[in-house]
């Protein structure tokens, strides 16, 4: 059975496991060159990780550290729209500087098998979008938006690090940030769509929300109520758009 105690010996297995993965990609971290890199013998990496995807989630656990680790760097500013676009591009950055570690972190998906460290990250997204909401500027709810911004630059990411670099082009990433952040944010003023009363009441909606969430318990309801009359809001932030009758 795999460990999870932090040792010398694992420490080293993953650092030689990183550094085989930056040279040579995923295929280039075999179990046989992770030991032979790190001088331990196989049996001791097979007593340590399990098998070689224990080893492989090991080291897309210690990526993850670095991008955490400059991600909370970032700080946070009086403008949370501001916020949410550095980090789209340091989101974006890392994937670029760290290709072998970004497919490794998100290119192997498995329903519902989120690392602690991706959960992490996905937390510290939710922050970033829920600061919008209690600024009263988003236009869906903190859920969705989320799942919005992370979904697309996910796929912008992945689409950079597949196209050789002399064919990117520079601007996809900034032309899919701000098409998203005209989606979720309701006072942009660069092309933004016209702010309709769905939109206004959606957006009333998810501030309202957030509103509620930070005065817990202080609101007056009981838990029951409280959790009834969310469920109402996320349901108006979330309904589809309606067009104005012509």
């Amino acid at each position: 059975m795999a460990t999870s105690v932090t040792t010398p010996t694992r420490e080293r297995l993953i650092r030689a496991a990183a550094e085989l993965l930056s040279a040579g990609g995923r295929d280039a971290v075999s179990t046989r060159a992770v030991s032979a890199a790190a001088g331990v013998q196989a049996p001791t990496m097979y007593r340590l990780f399990g098998d070689k995807e224990g080893l492989l989630d090991a080291v897309a656990a210690h990526g993850f550290e670095q991008y955490l680790a400059s991600k909370s760097a970032l700080g946070e500013t009086d403008d949370p729209v501001e916020d949410l676009r550095r980090g789209w591009d340091l989101h974006v950055g890392f994937g670029l500087a760290q290709p072998a570690f970004y497919v490794l972190m998100y290119g192997d998906a498995r329903p519902g098998g989120r690392s602690a460290a991706q959960q992490e990250a996905a937390a510290m997204l939710h922050r970033m979008v829920s600061r919008v909401a209690a600024a009263g500027r988003l236009r869906m709810s903190v859920e969705r938006a989320a799942q919005l911004v992370h979904a697309t630059g996910l796929g912008v990411t992945l689409h950079l690090i597949a196209t050789a670099p002399t064919e990117r082009d520079p601007e996809v990433s900034a032309i899919a940030r701000e098409t998203v952040i005209r989606a979720i944010v309701t006072d942009t003023t660069d092309a933004a769509p016209p702010v309709g009363q769905a939109t206004e009441l959606a957006s009333r909606a998810v501030g309202l929300k957030a509103a509620l969430t930070a005065a817990s318990p202080e609101t007056g309801l009981s838990a029951a109520e409280q959790a009834v009359l969310i469920e109402w809001l996320d349901r108006i932030s979330d309904a589809p758009a309606i067009r104005p009758r012509s």
